[in-house]
């Protein structure tokens, strides 16, 4: 062991593999699938021979294993998958590799040997076995994200669009299902189609993702025009309700693709909005054409 003092910066590198490797042997034991649970064991003991390489550099320090981001992270596991959980703890991954390339010139000999092993461990192992990983929930992501995505859109534009026809929240929230329902049906068909073109995707269960994440997203949408009159309140409220249900699904695909949330969510705002602003024009050009509002109003 090392008799220098202390370093804080080895100490966190110590602590992280040390997380990392409990993180990997916790998920192991969830892991009912074989074959997963063999790649979390490997992951798990390249963690614990990255973690023994810092503890012989840092002397005598032991870390403190953090319980409650543990439990955190299998919750995430629970919730959102294996992959998108795996992926999301690799976001950091970037700075970490940094980090031990500029502590390199700090070492000789075997030493820098070993973590240039580590290094080259960081930017490769680690992601080809995460990518060997296949999870139903990834294979059919792009469904479920086609579904939420085109409902989103279509049915705030029908919402805006019925600002300049009605102030009537009932039929705006009627008007919202039905189209939401005929919308789902279409795009179910179209996910079966493509599906039968990809032999590593059941057609029937294709078809189910995509309709059911439509039409939960409508109905979801729809919610705020059952439950109050004023018609601002409601497209308010189901606005908000697609701006946050459009966030959780850009940062589910952003982590799985490692791509931008920040991007990807303002295009899919934008679209959102684009489209509202849109059909709310048209459908107050309607409303004035054929008085409409006036029609409705009497009746």
């Amino acid at each position: 062991m090392s008799n220098a003092p202390p370093d804080p910066l080895v100490e966190s590198y110590c602590l992280d593999e040390y997380m990392d490797h409990s993180v990997y042997m916790e998920l192991a034991k969830l892991e009912k699938d074989m074959g997963r649970r063999r790649i979390l064991e490997q992951l798990s003991v390249k963690e614990l021979e990255h973690y023994r390489f810092w503890t012989i550099i840092a002397g005598e320090y032991r870390p403190e294993l953090n319980r409650i981001l543990l439990t955190a992270i299998m919750i995430l596991r629970r919730l959102f998958g294996l992959t998108f959980t795996l992926k999301l703890l690799e976001r950091n991954e970037g700075k970490t590799i940094a980090g031990y390339k500029a502590y390199m010139g700090k070492l000789q000999g075997d030493q820098r040997v070993t973590l240039e092993s580590i290094v080259r461990d960081e930017e490769e192992h680690e992601r080809y076995f995460i990518s060997q990983i296949n999870e139903n929930v990834v294979r059919y992501m792009s469904f479920i994200v086609l579904g939420l995505a085109d409902a989103i859109v279509e049915i705030t534009g029908v919402h805006a669009g019925f600002l300049g026809v009605t102030s009537s929240t009932l039929i705006a929230g009627i008007a919202g299902l039905v189209v939401g329902f005929a919308a789902a049906i279409s795009m179910a068909s179209a996910a079966y189609l493509q599906a039968k073109h990809d032999a590593s995707r059941s057609p029937t269960f294709s078809a189910m993702t995509t309709g059911i994440a439509y039409i939960g997203a409508v109905a979801f949408l729809a919610l705020p025009y059952f439950l109050t009159h004023d018609m601002l309140l409601a497209f308010g409220t189901s606005v908000f309700f697609a701006l946050a249900l459009t966030a959780s699904f850009t940062l589910y695909g952003a982590v799985l693709t490692d791509r931008s949330f920040v991007k990807e969510y303002a295009l899919s705002v934008s679209l959102t909005l684009g489209t509202a602003l849109a059909a709310f024009l048209f459908g107050e050009f309607l409303g004035r054409i054929f008085g409409v509002r006036q029609f409705l109003h009497l009746a």
